[in-house]
């Protein structure tokens, strides 16, 4: 057993341990509007369910050299924000709205995705995810590092609009059908995990 200390590694070491042990991630595919009306893209795999009541979800965003991203900026700007869950017929799309771009600049215009309009915020929805959550900004956290430089922007959002696919969503039993949803997971490095074997462990009572 290897035993190291955190406090002695690098915050990139640490992310090469975390993002390589605490897998698989599922990925947050996030749109925003920037204060010129630029439709922002991007995906983050820092991303989970915090509560149902209300509905919660958490999206942690790093920052570069101290700098904000513009999805986190937008955020707090607009308040407004739609998260997808990203599945493998638009993991490729996905990717390519990783690159680094100017605020001025648009993800979407890298990829074949459309957008449609939201109901409830004023963000635009990428159409071709199969489910999108339009969501409003519950509490921002600004992470600090051991210098009190801030180097992430933890969001909580609240989900305000719901919206399914008829492909991945039972009416009649309100579940969500995994094999049709495909979804996608992210790994460490460029690596990335579908759904794989499943299998069900009934809970103690």
């Amino acid at each position: 057993m290897h035993t190291l200390d955190p406090r002695e590694l690098t915050g990139r070491d640490n992310y090469k341990l975390m993002s390589g042990s605490v897998v698989p991630r599922p990925i947050a595919f996030v749109t925003t509007l920037s204060h010129d009306g630029v439709i922002n893209a991007a995906p983050f795999s820092f991303f989970n369910v915090v509560s149902s009541d209300p509905p919660i979800l958490s999206i942690s965003i790093a920052r570069k050299d101290g700098v904000m991203k513009d999805t986190a900026r937008n955020v707090l700007s607009r308040q407004e924000l739609v998260v997808h869950i990203c599945d493998e017929s638009i993991v490729h799309d996905m990717n390519e709205t990783a690159a680094m771009l100017e605020p001025h600049e648009s993800e979407l215009e890298r990829t074949n995705l459309t957008t449609v309009p939201s109901t409830v915020v004023s963000v635009p929805a990428i159409q071709e995810a199969l489910i999108r959550m339009e969501c409003k900004l519950y509490q921002h956290i600004p992470i600090s590092n051991d210098e009190e430089k801030p180097v992430s922007d933890l969001l909580l959002v609240r989900i305000v609009q719901y919206h399914f696919s008829e492909k991945v969503y039972d009416p009649a039993t309100n579940y969500i059908l995994m094999d049709q949803l495909k979804p996608i997971s992210r790994l460490a490095g460029n690596d990335y995990a579908k759904l794989g074997e499943r299998f069900t462990v009934v809970r103690p009572e």
